[in-house]
């Protein structure tokens, strides 16, 4: 595929607005794949520093 402008390639023939939401939402879904593990990781383990402190101190 070839565009005359960059104009011409953002608009992808009209359907631009369709195109780009698309790759927007694919690449939310990818960034949230590997963000929430992350997150859900650390909760867990600020949890179970937590259930530690307590154990020691009863």
């Amino acid at each position: 595929m070839s565009f005359a402008s960059f104009e011409e390639f953002i608009a992808m023939g009209s359907h631009g607005v369709y195109v780009w939401t698309c790759y927007g939402l694919s690449l939310a879904v990818l960034a949230l794949n590997v963000a929430l593990p992350i997150l859900a990781r650390r909760r867990y383990l600020q949890d179970e520093a937590r259930r530690l402190r307590r154990e020691e101190l009863k």
